[in-house]
Formats: C-alpha cells, structure tokens, sequence
C-alpha cells in the first residue's frame, strides 16, 4: 500500500491499515544539530537557509519552492509526504520585496504579501508588524481588481505540465489549497491583526466583503485547477488561536466565517474531495464544532501546550480526523519523558483510527538527534504494533 492509498485508508477511519509515520518538519537549526550528532547527511540544508526557517516534512504540504527535509526521512523510514498543487492562491503579481531601512542588527522590508515587517537579521526572534496592504474597501477594491484575478496567468510554475503528468501515476496525496488561504487567517494578513479585530465591529461590511470575495475567488481559481489535475485532499489554514483560546469569539466565526466554509467545502465535495483540513495552532477547543458544521473533516497539528490534548478531543469528536498532538517539549526532556508522552496517546488514538501521530508542530533545536531517534523509533514500533 503506497502513501496516498494508506492516507485515504486512516482518513476514513479504517483500523485495520497502519498509519502513516509522519512528521510535520523540523526547525533548520534542529537540522543543523542533528547533522552534527549522527544524521546522515544525504541533502544537507542550503547555506542560505536560516536556522529559523523550517523543513517541511511529510505531514505538512510540500511543494518544489519549499525547503523539505529527506534526510531525516529516509533515516527514520518515514512515508512519503502530502504534495501541494504548486497554484498560486493568492496575489499575482505578487508584491515587489524590498528593503526599506537597514540597520546592524535590524531592518525593515516589504515582503511579497504587501506587509511591512521589522525583522532581527539571522530570523532569531519573531517580525515586529509595521503595514499592512488594506485599510479601507477602496484599498481592497484596488488590490482584488490589481492581484486577484482568478486566472491561471502566472499563478502556475514552468513545471507544471511536468506536475501534471507525474500526479496522474502518484503514490502520494496530492493537497490543493492551504497557506496564505483562510476566512481568518488571510484578512489578518490583509489588515493586520488589530485592524481585523476591530473591523468585525466598526466595519462589518468590509469583513463579510473580504471574506465572500476571497472565497468566489478561491472557489473560481481551484475550479480551473482541478479541471486539469485531481486532489487528495484540502488545506485551509487559519493560525487562529493561541495558548488560551481562539483569537475571535465563536460567535463572530459563526457570524462571518461559517456560511464561507460551508460553501468553499461544498464546493470541494462536489469536485470528489472528502478530506478537508484545516491548520490552526493554539487551543481551538470551541471552534471544533464550527468547523465541523462548515464542512471540515480534520484539523492539525493540535499544540499540547495549548490545551490540546488528542485523546480528549477524540472522546469529545470521535469523527473528527486528527494529525499530530505530540509534546514536542518532552522530545528534549529524554527518553522517560518520550515513553510517557507516547503511551498516554498513541495506543488509545491508534485504536480509535482516523489519526496520524506526529510532534505537535515543527521539532525545534534543543531536542537532540538522539532523543528523536528514540521518539520515532518508538512511535513507529507502536505503529507497527497496531496494525
């Protein structure tokens, strides 16, 4: 049984198929040490590469553009991953990146998604927020008549022709839509996220506005895209909750964002794609049964230091499809910490189906090579185990 078969088997809850052993990828410093400290070192990482960007693994959507990791991979004999339909689903053109102030330890750029950012060199910290592209409907009107066209002109890469052809004979899933594609997750980017916030109650119109134009567009744009090659599945990203609970009340994601996820998941069910995921990090625990009511079948990666802790959230959704849900801070703490973490999780969620185990985000650096041997080695013998 190939990836892609193996992926649809646990997505449809049928126990009788192992999981996938999966990771969702690794801080590039996290790489860098484990190379240091045993990793065969195949691929390597580019020089280029800062040690807080991240490689992705199989569980998280790759595509050619993207840094992925196959060392780790090939060492741990993980699964083949998800591939991303490599389709531009945002602003073509994109916005010119420029720097506009340097300084010794800091500048300041415009990145590809109009927003201003003041970033630390060496990426040690997180951006410090300065702009954003909209402000008001007529900064909206400009930018969606200027960049959101739903065209194929120029949202595809030269490779795709060869992208197409491959997918036809694919042992993996292939995943359309995701990142910077969501009803909270990209007007945040579009306003900012204090803007946003506070635009739900001094503008309303504009929000519902964005959010039905963005989702017409997605629908129209994805059309044109699987009328020439089939997904797996569908990725919605929305990063909107933190460590205490959503970012937006409930009740303002069943006002704005529900009728948009009904009708954007209606539409890919009509065009034969059941699975439908969605990423948020953070404690997301009230929002489950919106999501589920809008139509998406999954979600991941479920941070435990957010309050979420998988086999809760199975008792509660027993339907729901889960990835991830792994401390990745007991992977530093050693090998009693690892044995813990596993055996109060995987055999229950195992038993149950419809999940694939994983660290509960990108592994950060201070987890060492041989701590994560042990994990996965441990992980994939319960795998094995299960099925």
């Amino acid at each position: 049984m190939n990836a892609r078969e193996r992926f649809l088997a646990v997505m449809e809850f049928n126990t009788d198929t192992r999981t996938l052993k999966w990771e969702m990828g690794y801080w590039i410093g996290a790489l860098r040490r484990w190379y240091k400290e045993g990793l065969p070192k195949k691929h390597g990482v580019e020089d280029t590469w800062l040690d807080g960007d991240s490689a992705t693994g199989p569980a998280n959507a790759w595509w050619m553009e993207r840094a992925r990791d196959l060392d780790v991979l090939q060492a741990l004999d993980l699964d083949d991953g998800i591939e991303r339909i490599p389709v531009n689903n945002i602003f073509a053109p994109k916005f010119q990146e420029e720097i506009i102030e340097e300084h010794e330890d800091w500048f300041i750029r415009r990145d590809e998604y109009g927003i201003l950012r003041k970033e630390a060199r060496g990426r040690q910290s997180l951006p410090r927020y300065l702009g954003w592209p909209v402000s008001n409907r007529d900064d909206w009107e400009k930018l969606k008549a200027e960049r959101l066209r739903p065209t194929l002109d120029d949202r595809l890469p030269d490779y795709w022709p060869y992208f197409v052809v491959r997918s036809k004979t694919r042992s993996w899933p292939n995943a359309i839509a995701g990142f910077p594609g969501g009803f909270f997750g990209t007007p945040r980017n579009l306003l900012g996220e204090e803007n946003l916030l506070l635009s739900y109650y001094d503008n309303p119109e504009l929000i519902r506005t964005i959010i039905n134009d963005l989702c017409d567009f997605w629908i129209a744009l994805y059309d044109k895209v699987l009328d020439q090659v089939d997904a797996d599945l569908a990725l919605i990203w929305e990063d909107m909750s933190y460590k205490t609970g959503p970012l937006i009340s409930p009740k303002l994601v069943r006002e704005f964002m529900l009728p948009a996820y009904k009708k954007l998941t209606g539409f890919f069910r009509d065009r034969g794609i059941k699975h439908i995921l969605l990423d948020t990090d953070g404690d997301c625990w009230l929002l489950i049964p919106i999501f589920l009511e809008g139509g998406i079948t999954g979600l991941y990666p479920f941070e435990v230091n957010a309050n979420m802790n998988v086999v809760e959230v199975r008792k509660a959704f027993p339907r729901l499809q889960i990835m991830g849900g792994l401390d990745k801070v007991q992977l530093a703490k050693g090998k009693e910490a690892i044995d813990r973490e596993l055996a109060a999780k995987v055999p229950f969620m195992l038993k149950h189906g419809g999940y694939v185990p994983h660290v509960d985000h990108h592994v950060p650096p201070d987890v060492s090579w041989e701590n994560f041997v042990y994990y996965r080695t441990k992980l994939n013998e319960m795998i094995e185990k299960a099925s």
